[in-house]
């Protein structure tokens, strides 16, 4: 099959936006950012982030729409804050013409750090969460057998990502702040450098929409100060132990190939050695491994799968 394939890649602080060749080789043609999502009363603004950057491509290429043959989408928030995901894919494949599919932000993390094989990852991000899949069958189909762990939203999950970093780094800082424990000085002194004093911050998080990338924010002071700081040290490793869990809950426990993700996941350090050693003790027989690609590689070969029709739904995490 010849033609093209857009990928799109929605998160919470930016998107992005590819058209490539549909063979899975294919060169990248084009590429542009966008803003991410933002959540509110109403729930994530996903869904419409989606149409505007799928037009958006369309402006943008106008001479390539024609020969596309398959859109890939991974949103962050589009199973849990968004409502009716089915009918906007299926409203996408009418007014594209083209054969899309709507993913989760971790399913494209994973088809694009695993290179399409099977395995399982970890996302840390603002959020985190785990995904697992077995890989294609010998026709190269994905069944509908993609196993989630996490990825709650900052109040009740995402365990290890960068909100829950900040969040826990926040209290350990005002538990010094209020006199019960010295171990948070170093974080105090960080977070009232980054945020101000101590009494401005719940008027700086409560009120706000963005909150989880605000405490995420914060986690950008935490990692390098890990590398002097003890609690700091201790946050970091307790986070990519969290993700390890994380990740082994996705596969069962079985032995797999496993890759922590995500802009957070740079942070090496405590966090990486953290996550190394907890894999190492619980599941002994898991490989952990390097990501082969990005989430906007994985939306293109979501796009290039759904083209070729060996895609299958999954609620709550794929439609087609």
């Amino acid at each position: 099959m010849s033609g093209l394939v857009l990928g799109i890649d929605i998160g919470g602080t930016g998107s992005r936006v590819a058209l490539a060749d549909l063979d899975s080789r294919g060169a990248v043609l084009g590429t542009f950012n966008a803003p991410g999502v933002s959540v509110g009363a109403e729930g994530s603004s996903a869904p419409r982030q989606i149409r505007g950057l799928v037009s958006a491509a369309r402006e943008a290429w106008p001479e390539h729409v024609d020969s596309i043959r398959g859109i890939g989408i991974g949103a962050t928030g589009i199973a849990s804050l968004s409502t009716d995901v089915g009918e906007l894919a299926r409203s996408l494949v009418t007014e594209a013409s083209t054969k899309t599919a709507v993913a989760i932000d971790a399913v494209t993390a994973h088809l694009g750090a695993l290179g399409g094989h099977g395995g399982t990852i970890v996302v840390l991000g603002t959020g985190a969460i785990g995904i697992a899949h077995p890989g294609p069958d010998d026709q190269g189909v994905f069944s509908p057998r993609w196993s989630r762990v996490d990825g709650w939203g900052h109040l009740f999950g995402d365990r290890g990502g960068g909100a829950w970093i900040g969040r826990h780094a926040l209290e350990a800082a005002l538990r010094t702040h209020d006199g019960v424990s010295e171990a948070g000085r170093g974080l105090l002194e960080a977070a009232t450098g980054r945020f101000g004093p101590p009494a401005s911050w719940p008027a700086q998080f409560y009120t706000r929409d963005d909150r989880a990338g605000r405490l995420a924010d914060f986690a950008a002071d935490v990692a390098p100060l890990a590398r002097t700081d003890d609690a700091a040290a201790e946050l970091m490793g307790e986070a990519g132990r969290e993700a390890a869990r994380t990740a082994l809950a996705a596969s069962a426990a079985s032995a797999t190939s496993i890759a922590l993700t995500g802009g957070l996941a740079q942070a090496g350090g405590r966090l990486v050695s953290g996550f190394r050693e907890e894999v190492a003790s619980l599941n002994p027989g898991a490989v952990v491994v390097e990501p082969e690609g990005d989430p906007l590689g994985g939306a293109l070969l979501l796009g290039r799968l759904a083209a070729e029709g060996k895609l299958h739904n999954q609620d709550t995490v794929l439609w087609t």
